[in-house]
């Protein structure tokens, strides 16, 4: 359940991990890094259904201790130990699950996490729509495709279930049945409810009224209006906020790829408020109008209460945040690169040095320590007489653009042969000017 990555596959995920940084700095985001192991007692009971997936480590005689399953425990922790009550942070790291691997769908026991979120007591629904404007912005800037994000929030649901006649100790395996409603057809979901859950058909069709809506302001001013749901103190709140939220999303003018869905109900136990998940979408044919989502590309929402379960006094600090599912990305990209058979460089080498005849290794040494001296990426072949054409071709196989030939005549005139590889254009170059003119090319690149 583990992968050794390419450089060919390392150059890809260089250039996602910078449009994503990229994004989150743009957003005055800082860095963290916290251990790969936490404490076993501290991941313990925080996700739910899921904590069977944790890796324990063997007890060498000391604290019990596990690899962290998350980023977002971890953070609050983070924050109770360091009194923090407020910060804007992200955090780019691996993860480790206990899951059955399938390589082949990107699920591994070992994968990064690509975390960004906001801790702190503000006004509502600000932060939250940060939130989902960073994934609109980051999914637009990756090129996927065409995506929808989709938004519920914790309190509609709990607030939903209660009117339906869920009893509050089935709330949460309850929402880990809606929350399969992407998957699996709402017959499948509602046999799990009430055959395996034991649910009342009733309630469990109440339900089936609610979670197959899906809309926009519309929609939450028709729950609003809705004569069971407005009279829940929960489900009013979540839905007074939703509206805000849908205020601020119009304002940042991304409304056309966000949804209102009454099924969205992630799994995780610790989400408190606005919850949300940002699925590809892939349209199977011309002729059907609903495209199809080929899985979670980024997820997550509102969480106050978890820094309290940390913090001795119980304080709580309120969070929210967004989870982007970066190994989804990478196989997504990897397999377009596959299929344009498009040559990815990797390496950033902007010049090989080079020599016409024999005997100039010391030359090209001399040169070579220059443009490295000056910080230029520069590359000479290990061998003490290489042939031109052989070293040329270096240039061709790996996408360096410019060779710098050091040959007698050049040393007696005080010039470097500067050649484009592509164009094949030779030109002679002063050497106190070939820095110069090699940062004036590479930088157009």
């Amino acid at each position: 359940g583990t992968r050794d990555y390419s450089p060919k596959q390392m150059a890809i995920r260089e250039r996602v991990f910078t449009a994503i940084i990229n994004c989150f700095k743009r957003h005055g985001a800082e860095v963290i890094d916290t251990p790969v192991f936490e404490l076993k007692e501290t991941l313990t009971g925080k996700y739910g259904e899921d904590s069977k997936l944790i890796y324990d480590l063997k007890d060498q005689g000391g604290e019990l201790l596990s690899l962290r399953y998350d980023l977002t425990v971890p953070f609050a922790r983070y924050l109770a130990m360091n009194k923090i009550t407020n910060i804007k942070r992200y955090h780019i790291a691996k993860v480790y699950r206990r899951d059955n691997p399938a390589t082949t769908r990107g699920r591994y026991r070992e994968f990064y996490q690509c975390d960004f979120d906001i801790a702190g007591q503000f006004d509502p629904m600000i932060p939250d729509a940060e939130c989902l404007k960073i994934v609109h912005e980051i999914l637009s800037d990756l090129q996927l495709g065409d995506f929808l994000i989709k938004v519920n929030d914790r309190r509609i649901l709990d607030g939903m279930f209660a009117v339906c006649g869920v009893p509050d100790s089935k709330f949460r395996t309850i929402c880990s049945s809606v929350d399969k409603l992407d998957k699996v057809p709402w017959e499948e979901v509602k046999n799990e409810m009430v055959g395996e859950k034991g649910l009342s058909p009733e309630a469990a069709d109440r339900i089936g009224e609610y979670v197959q809506l899906h809309g926009g302001l519309d929609l939450i001013e028709q729950l609003l209006q809705d004569p069971k749901l407005s009279q829940n103190k929960l489900a009013k709140e979540g839905l007074g906020d939703m509206k805000l939220l849908f205020e601020y999303l119009t304002l940042f003018g991304i409304t056309g790829k966000i949804s209102f869905d009454l099924s969205l109900a992630r799994g995780l136990d610790y989400y408190t408020g606005v919850i949300y998940e940002a699925v590809l979408l892939q349209q199977q044919n011309d002729h059907v109008e609903d495209p199809v989502s080929v899985g979670s590309v980024a997820g997550g929402g509102r969480y106050d209460g978890l820094v309290g379960m940390f913090d001795p006094k119980g304080r709580k600090v309120p969070c929210v945040g967004v989870s982007i599912g970066i190994e989804r990305i990478f196989s997504i990209l990897e397999q377009r690169v596959e299929a344009s058979e498009e040559k990815i460089r990797t390496t950033e080498t902007q010049v090989l040095v080079a020599s016409a005849q024999k005997k100039l290794l010391e030359e090209r040494l001399r040169l070579i320590s220059e443009l490295w001296d000056a910080g230029i990426k520069a590359e000479i072949l290990y061998k003490k007489n290489p042939k031109l054409l052989n070293q040329l071709q270096y240039c061709e196989e790996t996408g360096i653009p410019l060779v710098a030939i050091v040959g007698e005549q050049e040393l007696k005139d005080g010039v470097v042969k500067l050649r484009d590889v592509a164009t094949r254009e030779e030109v002679n170059i002063r050497r106190e000017n070939l820095i110069e003119e090699i940062r004036m090319r590479t930088s157009q690149l």
